[in-house]
Formats: C-alpha cells, structure tokens, sequence
C-alpha cells in the first residue's frame, strides 16, 4: 500500500534528484534527471540505528585527525638567513616608468667580443648581444625602504619578457651587491588579472551552484588555510611529511565534504571511501617510492630546499604531494558513487545490496574511464616543456621513463590513478550495505514526505 500523497508512477525516484533551489515544490516535475551530480538535494532520513553505527566509526577517526592537528600544529614558519636564489631572496615592487631603444652593441661592450661560431647556444647568445635594438628601461621601485630609487635594465632583442612602459614589475634586491645593482627585474607583476580571473571563476561557481557553489568557495578557502597553516609550516619545522599530509588531508576532507554535501550518512559513506583509498594510494606510494629509489630531489626547487632545510625528508615530502594531489579528485568519485547507490535504492526500495552494487559499478565504470584520463592528461600537461625537451634530444622512451625526473611523474600518476580506480568499487560496495541495512524507523520515515522515505518503508 502506497500512501496517498506518493503517486507510484516511475517519475517518484526523481523526487531525489531535484537540486537546492527546488526544494519544497510540489509536484513530480520539480526533480531533474540528472545522474551525475554530487548533491541532487537532501538525502531520505536514516534510521538512527544506522546513523550510530557510522557515528561510532567517524567520530573516533575525527578526534584522531583533531589530536594530530594539536599535536603537529607547528609554530610558525621557521626563520633562515636568505640565500638569494630563487624564491629565497628579498623583493619589492617597481614599476617601469621609460623604455628607450639603444644599440646593443653600446650597452653591451663590456662583454666578451663574439666569435662569430653560431652553431652553439653560447654563439648565438654572444652574437645577438652585438646586434639589433636593445630596450634600456628605467625602473622606479614603488615599495620598501628604498622607495622612490631607480635603476635601469638592459632588455635583450631576443629576451622572453620585454618590459613596457607603465608596467608592473617585481624587483629583487641585493643587499651586499655594488650601490648600482642592489635591485633587478625578476618578474612583471600578474597580479590584477590574477585576481580578475580569481573574481570570475568565483562567480561562475556561485551563479551556477548557488548556495552549494557558496559552500563550497567556504570549503576551498578552508582547504588553502589546512594548507598554509598547517601542512607547509609543520613540514618546515621537521614533522614527518607522510604523517603531516595524512593528516591534513583528512581535516580537508572532513571539512569539504561535510561543508559542501552537508552532515548525512550518505556523506559519511563517501568520507570512509576516501579514507580507505588515501590508505591505499599511501600504502603504494611508499612501497614504489621506495623500490624506485626516488630521492625527491630533482630540480632546483627540491634541490633549494633540501639546502635549507636538510633535515625535511625529500622522499617522504614527494610521497605527501602525491597524497594531496589525489584528493580532490578522490572527492569527486567517492561523492558520485555514493550518491548514485543512493538514488538507485530510493528508486527501487527493493533491491539487495548485489543488485545495488552491481548498478552502481556500472555507473562507476564510465567514471572510472574519464577520471583515469584526465588525472594523465593534467601532469602530462604541467610536464611539456619537459617532455619537449627529451623529444628534441631524441631520448627513447625507455630512457625518458628511467630518468628521475619523470619516473617521480609516472609514479605519482599511476599511484593516485590506482586509487581512484580502487576507490569505485570500495566506495559502491560501502554504499550498498550502509543503505541496505537500513533499519527503518517511525523517526526517520516520517519526516521528508514525498522523497520516497514513506514510499520505501510502506513496501
């Protein structure tokens, strides 16, 4: 027997997938069909029974993740003395107030005569220096002790960045360096269309995921603060980087997960898939990190902070960064497959937990195939400029894996694709028994009426 309001035609297993804005609309039409959504409106009620059971297995998890916060909060970024290389160096802000053309040859007399021989880099940097229209820019620094002094700057032809007037630029300083070259161009200053970018993207979330799309710019904002406050400084300070990242991926977890999808057993199921899958891309990062002997340490970068910082495990540190990359879209799938076991039991009160978890693979599946590719596809574009260069020393493949530098690359692809592609059964599976063994219950059918609790509890 249905009850009166229900109507038992198909369209009731939509009722759950209406988003935020139409809740409360009467009527079958107000849901949308739409199966790929994280959040399609609030979940049916759970039985208390069911929501202890979860309660017992989160909250000691949670306590765990606040001790270690306690624990590991550090105090502080630590102090060092200033190398003056890289990022490591004091800077200012200036700004380009004339740029005039000169002759190259003047303004580079002082350097060695070239040779003539353009058949190599040095050659041809040698030659260019000597010909063609070089840019002497007056620079005025705009920030700091010094500001309202100038400098010039030589800008050659065939530099990368040319400096136009009115320009923002970055200065660094050089305190121990000769009166006249205490200051020099590093960098334009991008911080305008940065933020113009930032604004957009913003609001494209907020005009699309109204209320949602605002939790979860709350939830981002959160997930950078974890980061900056927690995770870099501790690691600087000495804490273990696996530990460190462990956990402060779960409190961005807990935090993203809860402030965008709300507090419901059906985000706790999707926060348990995560967990075991963090575990699992932890597990497998350590081992192959290991075996493959990859120190971590493998540009500049690394290599700076290792100077700095000795005593920061360069391995341990990699291994964190391939934690923290794998959650977002760890997030992602574990949400998605949660929801869709969901909506596939509201749909059909009767189905056991096989028939659940057999749909809900199959929706996986197709996830699992997009997610896999674009998780390569994205460090294979941030790695191009270096594929681009072993492609131009005509490295074979075998050679370009084995190096270092790529292997780190390979490792961390292969090493979070494996846990995403783990996460969908065992996420689909721990969907299927927590929405299966529902025990129903007076108190949690009789509120939400139309969404299918009453429907689901009178069969």
């Amino acid at each position: 027997m249905t009850s009166p309001q229900q109507s038992p035609d198909p369209q009731g297993h939509e009722h759950g997938h209406e988003h935020g804005h139409g809740v409360g609309r009467p009527g079958p039409d107000h849901g949308s069909g739409h199966g790929h959504s994280h959040s399609h409106g609030p979940a049916a009620p759970v039985s208390r029974h069911l929501r202890r059971v979860i309660a017992a297995v989160l909250i000691p998890f949670a306590t765990a993740v606040v001790v270690g916060l306690l624990v590991l909060w550090p105090g502080g970024t630590p102090a060092h003395e200033r190398t003056g290389v890289g990022f490591d160096r004091q800077t200012e802000q200036g700004k380009v107030v004339a740029v005039e053309q000169v002759d190259c040859k003047d303004v580079n007399a002082a350097q060695v005569p070239p040779t003539g021989d353009t058949s190599t880099p040095q050659g041809r940097e040698a030659v260019n220096a000597q010909l063609g229209q070089c840019a002497k820019a007056t620079i005025e620094v705009t920030s700091g002790p010094d500001k309202g002094r100038r400098f010039t700057e030589i800008v050659q032809p065939d530099a990368p960045r040319q400096l136009e007037e009115g320009q923002g630029v970055v200065v660094a300083y050089a305190p121990d360096a000769p009166k006249d070259l205490q200051y020099s161009v590093t960098d334009v200053n991008r911080k305008v269309p940065m933020a113009v970018l930032a604004a957009i993207f913003a609001l494209a979330v907020v005009l699309v995921g109204r209320m949602r799309g605002v939790m979860a710019l709350i939830a981002l904002a959160m997930s950078f603060l974890v980061l900056t406050l927690f995770i870099l400084p501790a690691i600087l300070e000495g804490s273990n980087p696996l530990i460190v990242a462990v956990v402060g991926s779960s409190a961005i977890m807990l935090l993203a997960l809860y402030m965008c999808h709300g507090l419901s057993a059906r985000t706790s199921v999707a926060v348990l898939g995560t967990l075991i899958s963090l575990l699992l891309i932890g597990l497998l990062g350590s081992f192959f990190i290991g075996w493959a002997s990859l120190s971590g340490n493998t540009d500049d970068y690394t290599g700076l902070i290792h100077g700095l910082y000795p005593e920061i495990d360069m391995s341990g540190l990699l291994l964190a960064g391939v934690i923290i990359g794998s959650l977002g879209v760890l997030d992602d799938v574990t949400v998605t497959q949660t929801s869709a076991v969901w909506e596939l039991h509201q749909a059909d009160p009767g189905m056991g937990p096989r028939a659940l978890y057999r749909a809900g693979i199959r929706i996986g599946r197709d996830h699992i195939a997009s997610v896999v590719n674009t998780l390569v596809l994205a460090y294979a574009g941030a790695s191009l400029p270096l594929l681009l260069l072993f492609t131009i020393a005509d490295s074979s493949m075998g050679t370009v894996a084995n190096s270092e530098l790529v292997a780190e690359e390979i490792v961390r692809t292969l090493v979070g694709s494996i846990g995403l592609v783990a996460s969908v059964p065992v996420t689909t599976a721990l969907a299927a028994l927590v929405v299966s063994a529902d025990r129903p219950s007076e108190e949690a059918g009789g509120r939400t009426p139309g969404r299918g609790g009453r429907r689901r509890r009178a069969k």
